[in-house]
């Protein structure tokens, strides 16, 4: 089966052909979950049908929106090398807090030590800009920015999150699976873009679609940073 057209009369389908957010994994690979979504393959490779992720998307959005009416903090997560700069620079643009490197075990479930050891890097960052730390050794101080360091690469994204966010928007749900296991416990809303090897059971609002090219990532990102910010000042749909 050959790929699905796309509908000049639809621009969303058209963006997502253009992205190529149709493209799956290998039928190998793929996870049984996923085969609603599935239209077909193509040289081996399945194929999203675009008009299910369309509508999956936009109540992905819809829900964003009403996220942010309400204030609530949404925490984006992507470790893997194709999503990190999308994920840092899309949660940077809202202000939230983002995981764009390994996600840290107990990030949710251990919130207080996590939070606590962010406070510590703070700390340390506002001493040493201050010139606190003079009265240290010099093998002191350099031990010290070390830690700096090491924390602001764990944690340095995380600056933001006060307490638990209102959802988690997650790349790739397979890769990211302790941090949505972490988010299932502590029973908040797990958003993923997810392509067909992910487990979408795991997900409450899922983006089935392309999680492993650069421009489909950034894009999904993009469109929930925009329905954010509108949700901001948009009245909700509550129907």
């Amino acid at each position: 089966m050959t790929e699905p057209t796309p509908q000049t009369n639809d621009p969303l389908i058209d963006s997502l052909f253009s992205i190529g957010a149709h493209f799956g994994y290998r039928r190998s690979k793929r996870h049984p979950t996923t085969a609603s979504f599935i239209f077909g393959t193509k040289s081996g490779v399945e194929i999203f049908d675009l008009e299910k992720t369309k509508a999956a998307l936009e109540k992905v959005e819809e829900f964003v929106k009403t996220l942010s009416a309400s204030g609530k903090t949404l925490l984006f997560v992507g470790g893997k090398s194709e999503a990190r700069e999308a994920v840092k620079s899309g949660a940077a643009k809202l202000g939230m807090p983002a995981v764009f490197g390994r996600w840290i075990g107990g990030t949710l479930t251990n919130f207080a030590n996590i939070r606590a050891r962010i406070d510590k890097m703070l700390d340390l960052i506002s001493k040493r800009e201050k010139g606190e730390l003079a009265k240290y050794t010099k093998k002191e101080r350099l031990l010290i920015d070390r830690e700096v360091a090491k924390l602001e690469e764990m944690f340095g994204g995380l600056v933001p999150l006060k307490g638990m966010p209102g959802a988690l928007f997650v790349i790739d749900s397979g890769k990211e699976h302790i941090a949505v296991t972490e988010g299932k416990k502590e029973k908040i809303p797990v958003i993923a873009l997810a392509s067909s090897d992910c487990d979408l059971s795991k997900v409450d609002y899922v983006i089935p679609a392309n999680d492993a090219s650069r421009a489909s990532i950034a894009y999904f990102v993009n469109r929930i940073v925009t329905a954010y910010e509108a949700g901001k000042t948009a009245p909700i749909n509550n129907s």
